[in-house]
């Protein structure tokens, strides 16, 4: 035990303190992390479109792969509620059974690029594009959510669940089944919300737990007649990808969603990671290492064809708060998940599957950055359109394609933001001071460029260019360019080329007319 304590603080163990002391601490903190794990597990499945079992074993694969192997040490990892949309509607499209084939690949992905060192390069990825992210996938889970309040199936597309909403309330008006669904779901968001400011209570019992522990009491005790999660057992949920799932990946298709899986997985890890080293003192992460900690995690859940994983910032935040010291407060996470699964899965059997769709909502707005939004529109506006943008294009497509619009508009604007381009002109002044344009007015004026010259700053340019006298030549240099693209290169040197012979014909025709 203690050569294993020993190698838990080499990994990431604070200094100074000793190994029972540290050892206690993260004992506490893995129990706290569990009894956080355990209804997001299940909620995130039953929101996929899969058994509720695959969510569990998700999380132990967090616990017990990716929380042993470097990278960020007390970061915890299991099924997010961030690619709850992305995994619905694979599984509705491929079949539950191809789930196993897009996770597996997407984790080889995430090794190779951790291999390449290519983690880092995750936080250049525009911070208005991931909220965006998020945003859009907090909308889509909170509109389809809302139907698993009422116990009703959600349609498929992002729109078709908004705007089927007026017709949703209708239906609930009108059944009586379906509001005591909807009190048991509204009564877990509003736990959710007040059970923080239950201090004494909040360190006991985590609000996600009380939530659902108290929802589920509720229902047993009245008996109320709504649909609970159901039950098939550990084993039974297992389901490794075989021959027929990876021919699927000859699809074009396919290999959109594996990439929307690798890119949303690797860039809220690496984010919520940076998160997380904000809440510490301890050694920082190493992104290329957590990249690959990541992609060890999901080869192994597609293997066992379970929901793919990211770290997670609510998992990972009540682990740093609950007093963790190494990482092997998330090992010992995945262990008690592990225990659970095994000794109670009966326990799955009574939640009622609105007060999970109740921590979904929640768990879906806190994905929403309200509280950003006006700050952001006053002082940069540019990157709140980003935002507002990615986030509906997300709504109205898919989670891939609004992504990529995401990346896109801020490549776009960082391209035009970027390419400052200024025209300095000297020797106007030489002109003749009789007004007759003769002696040192015949010098050409020198233009010099300076900036970054690419084709999105092309015509205001050559506008500049353009309204200088016709009736001088032009010497320019572009010597203080720190850029320039090919299509400004050509278009100055035309543009230079053309307006000079011009004005030598203009000078010829002048010296054969008579005075």
């Amino acid at each position: 035990m203690r050569n294993l304590l020993d190698r838990f603080r080499g990994a990431g163990g604070t200094s100074g303190s000793s190994g029972a002391g540290t050892f206690r601490a993260d004992f506490t903190a893995s129990l706290v992390v569990f009894l956080v794990a355990v209804p997001l597990c299940v909620g995130v499945a039953v929101a996929s479109g899969v058994p509720a079992e695959l969510g569990l074993i998700t999380g132990i694969v967090g616990g017990l792969v990716t929380g042993f192997l470097p990278g960020s040490s007390l970061q915890v990892s299991g099924p997010a509620a961030g690619l709850t949309v992305l995994v619905y509607e694979a599984v509705e499209q491929y079949g539950v059974a191809a789930l196993g084939v897009l996770v597996l690949i997407s984790g080889l992905l995430q090794l190779a690029m951790g291999a390449l060192g290519l983690g880092r390069w995750f936080r250049a990825i525009s911070v208005a594009v991931v909220q965006g992210m998020l945003a859009g996938i907090g909308l889509v889970l909170i509109a389809g959510q809302l139907y698993a309040l009422a116990d009703t199936k959600a349609p498929s597309s992002g729109l078709d669940k908004i705007f089927s909403i007026p017709e949703l309330i209708g239906d609930v008006a009108g059944s009586a089944d379906a509001l005591k669904a909807v009190a048991v779901g509204a009564g877990t968001i509003v736990v959710l919300v007040l059970w923080p400011r239950f201090r004494q209570g909040a360190k006991v019992l985590p609000a996600p737990l009380a939530a659902v522990a108290l929802a589920t009491a509720a229902t047993a005790i009245f008996d109320l007649p709504i649909a609970r999660v159901e039950v098939k057992g550990l084993l039974d949920a297992v389901q490794p990808p075989g021959g027929s799932e990876f021919q699927a990946l000859a699809e074009v298709g396919v290999i959109g969603t594996v990439l929307a899986f690798t890119l949303i997985a690797s860039a809220e890890s690496l984010f919520s990671a940076a998160a997380v080293d904000r809440l510490h003192d301890g050694p920082r992460t190493d992104y290329n290492k957590e990249l690959m900690a990541q992609g060890a995690g999901n080869t192994v859940c597609g293997l066992l064809g379970a929901l793919p994983m990211t770290a997670v910032i609510v998992r990972s935040a009540a682990n740093v708060q609950a007093g963790a010291k190494t990482k092997a407060s998330r090992v010992l996470h995945g262990v008690w998940l592990l225990v659970f699964a095994v000794l109670f899965p009966s326990a799955l059997g009574i939640i009622p599957v609105a007060t999970l769709a109740g921590v979904l909502v929640y768990s879906g707005w806190k994905l929403i950055p309200t509280k950003d939004m006006v700050p952001l529109w006053k002082t940069h506006r540019g990157e709140a359109i980003i935002l507002i943008v990615t986030a509906g294009a997300i709504v109205i497509t898919n989670m891939f394609e609004g992504v990529i619009i995401g990346l896109l508009m801020a490549v776009a604007k960082t391209a035009w933001e970027t390419s400052h381009v200024h025209v300095e002109v000297s020797g106007r002044e030489d002109e003749g001071v009789d007004g007759a344009g003769s002696g040192s007015g015949d010098k050409p004026l020198r233009v010099r460029v300076r900036g970054n010259a690419t084709f999105l700053r092309l015509p205001k340019l050559l506008d500049e260019l353009e309204g200088l006298p016709r009736e001088r030549e032009v010497e320019l240099d572009l010597t203080g360019l720190r850029h320039v693209d090919h299509a400004c290169e050509m278009a100055l040197a035309t543009w230079t080329e053309r307006h000079n012979a011009v004005v030598k014909r203009g000078a010829a025709l002048e010296e054969r007319i008579p005075a």
